[in-house]
């Protein structure tokens, strides 16, 4: 065996050898990042936690979801999504969580909705897998709840479309297909037609707040 031969052996054996560590550390990496410990770490997420285990999503049928059985797409074809989950979005939740006072239920409340709309854009954009490894070809009781599920196949809905504020405390509602469309949040239109003026436009005046501040976050992350 010539030197260069040997030299070639061992160059395959070292890079095998760094493809298995390298694989090893990522998926161990990713693991380690979706426990709920981890999630938890962060002070603003122990108001979450809370809410979820006083949910109805938490003992039933004798489940317990963690975070990451909502937030975190499974399994080994989702992989790609986990990853990229972990390094955009978890990057951008600890910028955010620097800059922001959190440090009270209150404080986190002021920004609740941005939160709660960024994550029901994961879902809308994933086509709900994280709610459909669980919930797999539901048939719902009802005729109303059934003609809402054709939209899955007619219109394209998705889950998180129809079914938010199931868990966390509730904020309002947003419409994802215009959200995508406008590339900002758009609150779903009240169906209540009676509403009174004023009331409207508090509510326009609010969504208007959130939406600046929704904006000011991506300035600020942009200018970084």
């Amino acid at each position: 065996m010539t030197g260069i031969q040997k030299g070639a052996i061992g160059t395959l054996l070292t890079g095998g050898l760094l493809g298995i560590v390298l694989v090893a550390v990522v998926f161990g990496g990713e693991a380690a990042l979706s426990t709920e410990e981890f999630c938890t770490s962060c002070h603003s997420m122990t108001y979450t936690q809370k809410e979820l285990r006083e949910s109805t999503h938490y003992g039933a049928l004798g489940v317990n979801p963690s975070c990451k059985d909502c937030h975190i797409p499974q399994g080994f074809k989702n992989f790609h999504l986990a990853v990229y989950s972990h390094a955009v979005d978890g990057a951008r939740e600890l910028y955010l969580e620097l800059i922001n006072d959190y440090s009270t239920l209150e404080k986190f409340n002021e920004r609740r909705l941005i939160m709660a709309h960024d994550a029901r854009m994961n879902l809308k954009k994933w086509d709900s897998i994280t709610c459909r490894d669980c919930h797999k070809n539901p048939n719902p009781p009802g005729a109303d709840a059934q003609e809402a599920h054709k939209k899955l196949k007619t219109e394209g809905a998705t889950c998180i479309d129809c079914h938010q504020n199931l868990v966390h405390e509730e904020v309002a509602k947003t419409d994802l297909n215009a959200s995508l469309a406008a590339g900002k949040m758009v609150l779903q239109k009240e169906e209540d037609s009676g509403a009174d003026e004023e009331g409207e436009d508090e509510d326009e005046d609010a969504a208007s707040e959130v939406e600046a501040e929704a904006q000011g976050d991506e300035d600020d992350e942009d200018e970084e």
